[in-house]
C-alpha cells in the first residue's frame, strides 16, 4: 500500500469524492440516506490494494468526511465506519485484483451499504446522537442501498481500473509470488520442467554407435 502511486491516487480520488459529495449530492435533498460517494470510492480501492490498503484509504476517507463541513457528528466516528468497510471488501479481493463480473462488485457494495449505515447508527447511538432514531433505521439503511448501488456501477468500476492500471502488473505479480511462497521457485521450476528433455534410451544410444562404427 505505501507507494507513492497508491497514495497519490488515493489523495486525489477520495478529495473528489468528498467535493461532489458535498456540493453536489449533499444538496439534492434526497428522501432518507444521501448517496456516499466516499464509501463507494473505498470499496473500489479495498478491492484492488487488498484489506491493509482498504483500511487505511477508509480510515483517510472517514477522516476527511468527519472534519469537512457541513459535518456535525463527533469526529473519527465516520472513520472508524469506513476503515472497517475498506477492511472487509479488502478481504473480498479478486484473484490479481480483477473482478470476475460487475454484479460481485456492486454485491460488495450493496453489503457495504448496509454495514456502514447499521455501524454509523450504532456509533451515534453509543454517543447520544438519536438523529436516525428520529429519521427511521429502516428508512435509512433502504435509501443507503438504494443510492449506493445506483451510483456503483458508474463509480467502483472505473476506481477499479484507475488503481490496477496505475499499478501495471504489480498486483498480478504480486498474487503470482504470494502462490508461489514469495520466492517465485515455482515458476522457476515450472520453467525448468519444460526445457529439459527425457534422455535418450540406451538402446538407441548403442544402436547409433554401431552404425557409426559401419563402413
Amino acid at each position: 500500500m505505501f507507494r507513492p502511486s497508491r497514495i497519490l491516487l488515493s489523495a486525489v480520488l477520495l478529495v473528489l469524492a468528498l467535493v461532489i459529495q458535498v456540493s453536489i449530492l449533499g444538496r439534492l435533498q434526497l428522501p432518507g440516506a444521501t448517496p456516499d460517494l466516499l464509501m463507494l470510492v473505498v470499496v473500489g480501492l479495498g478491492l484492488v490494494y487488498g484489506s491493509a490498503g482498504g483500511c487505511l484509504t477508509g480510515f483517510a476517507a472517514g477522516l476527511l468526511a468527519d472534519l469537512a463541513p457541513p459535518s456535525d457528528h463527533a469526529v473519527g466516528r465516520y472513520a472508524l465506519v469506513l476503515c472497517l468497510v475498506g477492511y472487509g471488501a479488502g478481504l473480498l479481493r479478486p484473484e490479481a485484483g480483477r473482478q470476475r463480473s460487475a454484479l460481485s462488485a456492486i454485491g460488495v457494495v450493496a453489503v457495504a451499504a448496509v454495514v456502514s449505515t447499521l455501524l454509523y447508527a450504532t456509533i451515534g447511538a453509543l454517543v447520544g446522537d438519536t438523529a436516525a432514531r428520529h429519521v427511521g433505521l429502516t428508512g435509512l439503511v433502504v435509501s443507503a442501498l438504494l443510492y449506493d448501488v445506483l451510483l456503483a456501477p458508474f463509480t467502483v468500476p472505473l476506481v477499479m481500473l484507475l488503481a490496477r492500471r496505475l499499478d501495471g502488473d504489480r498486483v498480478v505479480n504480486e498474487t503470482l509470488r504470494g502462490a508461489d511462497g514469495g520466492s517465485g521457485l515455482g515458476a522457476l521450476a515450472r520453467y525448468r520442467t519444460t526445457r529439459e528433455t527425457s534422455p535418450t534410451p540406451s538402446y538407441k544410444k548403442k544402436r547409433a554407435l554401431g552404425l557409426a562404427k559401419r563402413p
